[in-house]
């Protein structure tokens, strides 16, 4: 009660810090007549004046409101499209690197050019994140005029683009592009074997567009680029078969809310006896068991039309926030494979993983993160707690005044949908537009067919007409317009209303389900009332929704039964709502868990990626690793020493038999000059000095053999394909440690402090192992022709496999080298000079 006082008098945080902004904007208002008054050439001039005065040591807080006035009035040069005060607001937000919530319509894709522009003028580079390439490109080439008015340079990030068009892209003062392509571009350049094929520079400004869908919604699970591995098809052909003929309840129960199906007893027994196994929970059979287990997810869980389609003999993952298919990608650990066998299509190789990270730690790396969206208040506490990232609420240009109505709930999903079509029939026939907002694909089309019986004319916006998606958003705000769609529609569009209907009413947006997540429905409430526009939105519910059937439990039923609710009756009371809340408040907080565990274990996979990612990238950029190398080899040698050297038993007592095998086995020759004489005049240190000794005479040999350079060339590709080769093997052991760590708990054990030790430990045996493989294969390794060596030593193309948000991943054949930069080629800063002249100096 004393909080709510204090804020009726002070104001709230929000409110507090939108007036401290106030004043700058007024400063950057009083600039525009003599900004406005420039030419065309003195206006571009600006640009390299702002670069100086940074270079002088001016910061860019200073700059800002002319810089802001500078790009405002680019804006209305170029685009006819002037930054209102709000945007202004949402642009200093942005670069003090906080959240911008700006609600629907209020332009913030013209408010990000304000910080794009101020911050690229540090030369550093500046990334804007975007949620698809139809955003990214569009994006570029819309807000492109203004940066390329003044002297900017603008460039993008898309699917399918060869290592020299996206390092040209990066290289450019500001680059578009998705969250996956941005993330992807790091992992690759980690599983480089050259320098001069790197794309992407210092992580230094990043502007996330629809922040809460990229680093909250999509940060479930990590990036994961993988490899085919060679795994035989034919188990999820005869484990498909068993399926169908085990019962829900006798043979398995399902968990819906935690979205996990297991065997019971006899389940176990009839799927033993279907396989002709004694028991399946046999060391030998664990493969076996856990085919059965994810084709029981399959056949249970994951539903067709609803979690992904069939197209062209290939099973299409549907994202369940965007409702848009995602061609070519796929669900890992053979659960895609399983769908395969489900639906009788092509079974594909399982993959292994090489190369993974989350968005949340990709993100992080950056020095300076901000991001905007029309949602992201909700979770303002995930925001602060994973990204140290501030929520500024920005207020509208004009008043809101959209009507939202209460929801409305039936008891079953028949009534349910009988009152919404006639709802929308009633609302058709005067005219006004509707936007019916829908959780699924097959409920999408239902709803189209019980219109089509009604005889109301309308169009269906679904991942399985996506590429109709901008035709028809541009029409959903006609009059007579009636628009079914799932949670694609349009985010990142703005639905416009056509001619009279603001007299109609604006446009009513139809919910025929509510959201796990607050943030889509308001998204979805959020396509009408742009700008001051009229509008209205409604939710029709019904107790057997998932949603309330899952998570609001006894409670909003007993709460019905109070009300004395009768068929066909609708319910519209508060205590009803609150109860929906508190249901959707429960799931993500739920799911807010599920991404902090994933991050908590990322985290330790996080700090040995840095290690390995930074002697990769040092092995990339070094001109000798001869130091490098001359030191695993003192290791070594002083290992063995120790091993065989015992201080406390004299020299003539030594295992030389042993010690001498030792030496053969890491460093390919025999210790046969040391006799029982010479043993007697050493000590540990002696004797390791004498191997040291003769290992480097032999090493200094075979450098000569081929030459310095040569041999340098080598000593690199050994010691990246070596890593490289270890780390993916060091990355399935962790995965199958995180796999079982879980049951550590039912010995009274912390599992991620587990984690965390026996990660450890995974690795410094690993490290050991991977300077162990690099001595020995520099040793053993035989050249007879040394011109050759580039040619040996080149790794071949891979299939490599990305996968990202939602476990899914996407087949793309690459090639370790596209396109390689030649030192005479054009610098990408736009310079014009030669590359070798510029940054390849």
């Amino acid at each position: 009660m004393m909080g709510s006082l204090l804020t009726k008098i002070f104001g709230s945080k929000n409110e507090r810090e939108i007036k401290k902004i106030k004043p700058i904007v007024e400063t950057i208002n009083s600039l525009e007549p003599k900004v406005h008054s420039l030419s065309d050439d003195d206006l571009k001039a600006h640009t390299a004046l702002f670069k100086e005065r940074i270079a002088r040591g001016e910061s860019l807080d200073e700059i800002l409101p002319e810089a802001f006035a500078v790009i405002r009035e680019a804006s209305l040069r170029t685009l006819h499209m002037r930054h209102f005060d709000v945007q202004l607001i949402g642009g200093i937000v942005l670069h003090r690197g906080k959240i911008a919530e700006m609600k629907t319509g209020e332009g913030k894709t013209l408010a990000s050019t304000l910080p794009a522009y101020l911050n690229a003028l540090t030369g550093k580079g500046v990334h804007v994140v975007t949620v698809n390439d139809y955003l990214a490109k569009r994006d570029t080439e819309w807000m492109g005029s203004i940066y390329k008015f003044l002297n900017i340079s603008v460039g993008t990030i898309l699917h399918g683009l060869s290592d020299y068009e996206r390092k040209t892209a990066y290289y450019s003062d500001i680059t578009y592009g998705t969250n996956n392509e941005f993330g992807f571009d790091y992992l690759r350049d980690n599983m480089k074997y050259d320098s001069e094929s790197l794309v992407q520079p210092g992580l230094n400004y990043a502007i996330v567009d629809e922040v809460d869908s990229i680093l909250i919604d999509e940060a479930r699970t990590p990036l994961i680029i993988s490899g085919p591995a060679e795994k035989s098809t034919d188990l999820y052909y005869m484990v498909n078969v068993i399926i169908p003929g085990l019962k829900q309840e006798k043979d398995y129960s399902i968990d819906e809310k935690a979205r996990t199906v297991v065997l019971t007893e006899e389940g176990v027994a009839k799927a033993e006896n279907l396989l002709k196994v004694t028991n399946i929970y046999d060391a030998k059979h664990i493969e076996l068991l856990h085919h059965v287990n994810q084709a029981l997810k399959a056949h249970t869980l994951f539903k067709l039309d609803v979690d992904y389609i069939v197209k062209d003999g290939e099973v299409i993952i549907v994202d369940e926030f965007t409702g848009r298919l995602m061609p070519g990608r796929r669900y890992s650990d053979g659960l895609h494979q399983a769908l395969e066998a489900k639906e009788n299509v092509k079974i594909e190789n399982e993959n292994q993983t090489l190369a993974t990270i989350t968005f949340q730690n990709y993100f992080r790396m950056y020095n300076k993160l901000a991001g905007m969206t029309g949602t992201a208040d909700t979770e303002a506490a995930e925001f602060k707690k994973i990204y140290n990232l501030d929520v500024a609420v920005i207020p509208t240009n004009m008043q809101m005044i959209r009507k939202d109505n209460p929801d409305v709930i039936y008891k079953t999903k028949k009534e349910k949908f009988e009152a919404a079509l006639d709802e929308i029939a009633e609302l058709n026939k005067k005219g006004q537009p509707v936007l019916v907002g829908t959780v699924s694909i097959d409920v999408s089309e239902s709803l189209s067919t019980k219109l089509k019986k009604r005889g109301i004319k309308h169009t269906v916006l679904n991942a399985k007409n996506h590429e109709k998606e901008a035709e028809i958003i541009s029409m959903a705000g006609q009059k007579g317009a009636v628009t079914i769609s799932t949670n694609m529609a349009g985010r990142g569009t703005d639905i416009v209303l056509g001619e009279g209907v603001t007299e109609l009413g604006g446009l009513h947006v139809l919910g025929t389900e509510r959201h796990e997540s607050r943030r889509i429905d308001n998204q979805l409430r959020g396509r009408s009332g742009r700008q001051g526009d009229p509008g209205s939105s409604r939710f029709f519910l019904a107790l057997e929704d998932d949603l309330l059937r899952i998570f609001g439990g006894e409670r909003i039923t007993g709460i019905m039964e109070k009300l004395g609710m009768q068929e066909g009756e609708p319910i519209e009371h508060s205590l009803i709502s609150r109860a929906i809340e508190n249901a959707q408040a429960k799931v993500e907080g739920h799911n807010f868990d599920i991404r902090k565990q994933l991050l908590e274990y990322d985290d330790v996979m996080n700090q040995q990626r840095e290690v390995i990612y930074k002697q990769r990238r040092e092995a990339l950029n070094d001109k000798s690793l001869k130091p490098s190398i001359e030191s695993m080899i003192r290791e070594k040698v002083d290992e063995i020493a120790v091993s065989f050297a015992d201080e406390k038993v004299s020299p003539e007592e030594w295992d030389i038999k042993g010690l001498s095998e030792a030496v053969y086995i890491q460093f390919n020759f025999r210790m046969n000059n040391i006799s029982a004489e010479t043993l007697e005049e050493l000590d540990k240190e002696e004797l390791a000095q004498m191997i040291y000794d003769e290992a480097m005479s032999i090493y200094n040999q075979k450098e000569a053999l081929v030459g310095n350079e040569n041999f340098r060339h080598l000593e690199q590709m050994v010691m990246l394909q070596t890593v490289d080769s270890m780390w993916k093997d060091h990355l399935l052991s962790m995965d199958h440690l995180k796999e079982g760590i879980g049951l550590r708990g039912y010995a009274q054990q912390n599992p991620l402090i587990v984690y965390k030790k026996e990660g450890f430990e995974l690795f410094q045996d690993m490290i050991s192992r991977v300077k162990d493989e690099i001595v020995s294969i520099l040793f053993r390794i035989q050249i007879s022709e040394p011109e050759k060596i580039e040619d040996i030593n080149k790794p071949k193309e891979q299939n490599l496999i990305f996968s990202g948000g939602d476990e899914s991943v996407v087949k793309k054949p690459v090639k370790r080298d596209d396109k390689k930069i030649g030192r005479n080629d054009p610098c990408f800063c736009g310079s014009g000079k030669k590359f070798k002249k510029c940054c390849g100096k």
